[in-house]
C-alpha cells in the first residue's frame, strides 16, 4: 500500500461544472495509480491553487468563466513550464487541439471521449509523453503540408484568438480588456488585426464565422 501511494499520479481538475468534476473524479478513482489532489471551478481559482499545490498533471477545461483554458494554459506554462496539462473540451480536436498543443498542452481530449481516454492520457503525459487522438494526429500531419490552406482563425496568434472568441461571444471591448488585463486601446488594436487577417468587416462577421465553424456554442 505504501508503494502504491508513493507512486500515485497527483491530478488537479479545473472545470466549472460540478457534475463534470464529479464524473472525472469517479473515473480517476477507479484507477489505482491516480489521485485527485485538488480542483477549481474557474481559471483564476486554478492558477491560485496551482501556485502552491504540488501536482503531476492538470486536467483543464477550455470553456471556463473568469479565465478560459487557453489563457490559463499560457500563464501556467510560464509559471511551471514542465507541468503536463491535458485540455478537456466539448469541441472536437480539429477545432482547438492543434492550437492548444502549440501553446504547450501535453494532450487534448473531447469530453465525449473522456470515459475511455482519460486514464490513458493522464498516465502518458505524467510519463513525459503527449496524448493525441488519431484524428488530431492526422490534422497535425496535414497541417505540415497545407500551411497555405489554413482556415482564417488558424492564422491568429494565441492572444488574437482569445480576443476573437470573446468578441464572437458578444462581449464588449471594455469587458474583454478587464478579463484579459489589457487596456481598451490594446484590445481595439487586436480587434483591428483580427478583422484584417480574417478579411472581415465587423463583429457580426466574426460571430457568424465562429458559429458556422463550431467555435462557439
Amino acid at each position: 500500500m505504501k508503494s502504491s501511494k508513493k507512486t500515485s499520479i497527483k491530478v488537479f481538475i479545473a472545470d466549472d461544472h460540478e457534475i463534470v468534476r464529479r464524473g472525472l473524479k469517479t473515473i480517476i478513482s477507479e484507477a489505482g495509480d491516480l489521485t485527485v489532489v485538488g480542483e477549481a471551478e474557474n481559471g483564476a481559482e486554478a492558477l491560485k491553487a496551482l501556485r502552491k499545490l504540488e501536482v503531476d498533471v492538470v486536467l483543464l477545461d477550455y470553456d471556463m468563466p473568469v479565465k478560459n483554458g487557453l489563457d490559463v494554459l499560457i500563464e501556467l506554462k510560464a509559471l511551471r513550464p514542465k507541468l503536463p496539462v491535458v485540455i478537456l473540451s466539448i469541441f472536437p480536436e480539429d477545432h482547438y487541439g492543434a492550437r492548444f498543443l502549440k501553446a504547450g498542452a501535453s494532450g487534448y481530449i473531447g469530453k465525449s471521449s473522456a470515459s475511455t481516454q482519460l486514464v490513458d492520457a493522464v498516465r502518458r503525459v505524467a510519463g513525459g509523453g503527449k496524448f493525441i487522438s488519431p484524428e488530431l494526429a492526422d490534422k497535425l500531419v496535414s497541417e505540415l503540408s497545407r500551411d497555405s490552406e489554413k482556415h482564417p482563425h488558424e492564422i491568429l496568434t494565441d492572444r488574437e484568438f482569445q480576443v476573437f472568441n470573446l468578441i464572437a461571444a458578444g462581449k464588449k471591448l471594455k469587458a474583454i480588456a478587464e478579463e484579459l488585463n489589457l487596456s481598451i486601446n490594446t484590445v481595439s488594436t487586436y480587434r483591428s488585426r483580427i478583422l484584417t487577417k480574417m478579411q472581415m468587416e465587423n463583429n457580426a462577421d466574426l460571430t457568424l464565422y465562429a458559429v458556422k465553424s463550431g467555435l462557439i456554442k
